[in-house]
């Protein structure tokens, strides 16, 4: 089987190279990028593609990678106990499985998402190490060995909010999302809007890439942000000449809530057109 992309995904050659390869290898796929450029909907569509389940751990700031093995829960079973009931002579009772015991117990190949590793404790990456690498773990409270039915295929995500270690990296094969240029933002688009306009997509994708070169913006738009914005425009039906405008008074778009997402970007473009209106004044 290879990754070709789907009908709701545009994937790039080195992209479909990159998914390829990994699930060749049977080594976790390590996709980077800034925020919106799908790395978290690629492991949908990969798994669609190839027909297999998809199991997601999101991780957040909190999450252990023990966690994802397993957790006991000792103060149920102290409760019980004192309450006399039967369960307690279980331990099973009390293990809680976690997304890779969900993933190793499959009967299918499954596809393994761990999205945001880098949310999480530094040491988060080397804790599951072993654990990915040999494709099983032990259960200490029971002494049962979970293992691999089938070799899951692992896509993980990270959004470069810090370095991950280097004996993780190495058990991985790397792909960074490169930004799409503004012919595969169009194939994108035509996806999730095959009937807009091309004028609006023209004009629209020129703001977006000129509002993304800006000097000092604190958060870029994305390709999400963009999405969402299209499907404002095409419902407020704005003419295009608002657009289209050349006054340098009005170098924030409308509807621009969609784009800029904190105040500092805003009142970035604020002073750009003030300082245009002074100058052109």
């Amino acid at each position: 089987m290879k990754f070709a992309g789907t009908e709701n995904y545009v994937a790039t050659d080195d992209l479909k190279v990159a998914v390829n390869a990994a699930a060749t290898l049977r080594r976790p796929l390590l996709i980077k990028g800034e925020p919106g450029t799908g790395k978290t909907v690629l492991a949908q569509e990969v798994a669609d593609a190839f027909g297999m389940e998809l199991i997601e751990w999101h991780i957040k700031s909190t999450t252990k990678a023990q966690q994802g093995l397993y957790e006991y829960d000792a103060v149920s079973r102290l409760r019980d106990s004192q309450l006399g009931d039967e369960k307690v002579k279980d331990i099973k009772n009390y293990i809680k499985r976690g997304k890779l015991w969900d993933a190793f117990e499959s009967d299918k190949t499954p596809v393994l998402l761990i999205d945001e590793i880098d949310k999480a404790d530094i040491e988060f990456p080397n804790d599951l190490l072993l654990e990915l690498d040999r494709m099983e773990f032990h259960v200490y409270e029971t002494g049962e060995t979970i293992k691999a039915k089938n070799r899951p295929i692992v896509i993980i995500t990270s959004n470069n909010e810090k370095e991950l270690p280097d004996a993780f990296l190495r058990r991985c094969f790397f792909h960074f999302i490169k930004f799409p240029d503004k012919e595969t933002m169009k194939e994108i688009i035509a996806v999730h809007y095959p009937d807009i306009q091309q004028m609006l997509v023209r004009e629209a994708l020129n703001i977006f890439f000129d509002m993304r070169e800006v000097p000092g913006l604190k958060k870029k738009p994305s390709t999400s942000e963009l999405l969402d914005w299209l499907k404002l425009l095409m419902a407020e039906d704005l003419p295009l000449d608002v657009l289209k405008s050349k006054d340098p008074s009005k170098l924030i778009p409308p509807l621009h809530g969609a784009l800029l997402k904190n105040e500092q970007d805003v009142h970035l473009f604020e002073r750009l057109a003030f300082m245009s209106r002074r100058q052109s004044g």
